[in-house]
């Protein structure tokens, strides 16, 4: 059997039982589970609890939420120490659901975190492609930080690619719209890249209407070997290779 790794799916933010979810996904080998609030993380980590050495699971804030860092940060740091990873954090300027300032601050802290803890870092980038670089430039990048749900095209793909980061494609590289997200994948070498699904968010063609979860990681990995001309179960190998070996599950 060809087999995957969902490197980032919200289990815990679904409303059906993650236990089916996993259970229907017998192609993925390993599932990462990010949170974005103490609360989520904490749900996380009870998921990978239920299913050792299937789920794991990433602590931290997401931008959205990134003006409660002062209040959540104390809460975090405890379920960041037995984490696979750091996040999801970042920038997120298309909603602007938290100050700028309050963004950046808690996507510093984050990378700090990650750099003490030696953890990957998962980042969110919408409409802060500049700014995500700048931080990386200036602090520090390579495999262990992991570009989530990579919507670049080629000019920010080949920056990102200068600093040895990972790419995590997901859903929108299967869209009709998503050319420009095509041509980015198609400059970076697969074996940078990871797959994920975003679960509950984001299904990928044809499922793009309804929810989305683990058992649907392969659409996207199938585009992929579409845009570089490689057998699915090749890239399903350099893709779950990365993750296994920047996750280390």
């Amino acid at each position: 059997m060809v087999e995957w790794v969902d490197t980032h799916c919200h289990l815990q933010m679904d409303t059906r039982d993650p236990a089916i979810l996993l259970n229907r996904a017998g192609h993925v080998r390993y599932v990462v589970v990010p949170g974005v609030d103490v609360a989520s993380s904490i749900a996380a980590r009870e998921i990978a609890l239920g299913a050792p050495g299937r789920a794991f699971y990433a602590a931290g804030l997401h931008p959205h939420e990134a003006d409660r860092w002062s209040t959540e940060r104390d809460g975090l740091l405890p379920l960041m120490d037995g984490a696979v990873a750091i996040g999801e954090t970042g920038l997120d300027f298309y909603r602007n659901l938290s100050p700028a300032e309050a963004q950046l601050e808690s996507f510093l802290e984050h990378h700090r975190l990650a750099l003490e803890m030696a953890k990957p870092l998962i980042v969110h980038c919408r409409d802060a492609f500049l700014q995500v670089y700048e931080v990386l430039e200036q602090h520090g990048a390579g495999p262990w930080v992991v570009l989530h749900c990579w919507t670049g095209g080629p000019k920010w793909s080949k920056r990102f690619l200068e600093m040895d980061v990972t790419f995590s494609f997901a859903g929108p590289v299967t869209y009709k719209t998503g050319d420009t997200i095509r041509r980015g994948a198609a400059v970076i070498p697969p074996e940078r890249v990871v797959v994920e699904t975003d679960s509950p968010y984001l299904a990928p063609e044809p499922h793009r209407r309804g929810p989305n979860e683990p058992r649907y990681v392969n659409l996207t990995g199938e585009a992929l070997a579409r845009v570089w001309g490689l057998e699915a179960a090749e890239v399903a190998r350099l893709t779950s290779e990365r993750a296994i070996g920047v996750f280390g599950l």
